[in-house]
């Protein structure tokens, strides 16, 4: 995997923080009494496709909210767009994926409890 440049960087901060933003206002409607958080955007070298990561919290259908978010993806490229005109000159392609790090986190947790919880034995 290639590092991503200063200006992939940039880029992907500005459009973390602008959806950031946007889901806290309006994903009412795309993902009902969901919390979404944007946590990670990953932007190609010609800064047209950016892929976001999002983790839902407060929900049990996060996959059928992140499929609800997907077909509204017009909508809120355009709402993006509007917000970022002044600092791109395109507005890139968006594509959603589940960011499911906190359930791998709860997994490993578990693991470890259940480790610390069995008797050692002796050496």
């Amino acid at each position: 995997m290639s590092t991503e440049s200063k200006r992939q960087q940039r880029f992907a901060g500005v459009i973390q923080q602008d959806l950031g933003e946007l889901f806290q206002r309006e994903a009412k409607s795309w993902a009902p009494g969901a919390f979404i958080t944007v946590t990670r955007v990953r932007v190609t070298p010609d800064l047209a496709i950016a892929r976001v990561y999002l983790s839902f919290l407060n929900t049990k259908t996060a996959k059928q909210d992140l499929t609800n978010i997907r077909s509204h993806v017009g909508e809120i490229r355009y709402k993006l767009g509007a917000r970022i005109k002044n600092q791109a000159r395109i507005v890139p392609q968006l594509e959603f994926f589940l960011d499911d790090t906190n359930e791998y986190v709860e997994h490993m947790d578990k693991l470890f409890d259940k480790i610390s919880k069995e008797p050692r034995q002796p050496e």
